[in-house]
């Protein structure tokens, strides 16, 4: 079983960047496509992007296409969001999640806070 620890948030101001981290145990963690989401206060969570098992495909939601990259390193079972221009829409609590097959996410994280400042 795959567990997920988020990392990286933080508070900064709009425009800049972060980048989070989600460091994963477990031996399998190659086989899993994984995603990350996010849930602002009052809203119900939302998709943010998703990278497949082996990083050749990925797929971002409209708000955040062009400015987020998700990317993983298999080696150090470790998927990654790197966010630039944030806005202060951007504000949430950040989830990364293990999916085995397509938009099949059964593991969560715990989740990290972004807050984006104007």
């Amino acid at each position: 079983q795959v567990r997920l620890v988020e990392s990286g948030g933080g508070l900064v101001q709009a425009g800049n960047s972060l980048r989070l981290s989600c460091a994963a145990s477990g031996r399998t963690f190659w086989s899993y496509d994984m995603g990350w989401f996010r849930q602002a206060p009052g809203k119900e969570r939302e998709f943010v992007a998703r990278i497949n098992w082996n990083g050749g495909n990925t797929d971002y939601a409209d708000s955040v296409e062009g400015r987020f990259t998700i990317s993983r390193d298999n080696a150090k079972n470790t998927v990654y969001l790197q966010m630039n221009t944030l806005k202060p829409e951007d504000t949430a609590v950040y989830y990364c999640a293990a999916s085995l097959g397509p938009n099949n996410y059964k593991i969560w994280g715990q989740g990290t806070q972004v807050t984006v400042s104007s």
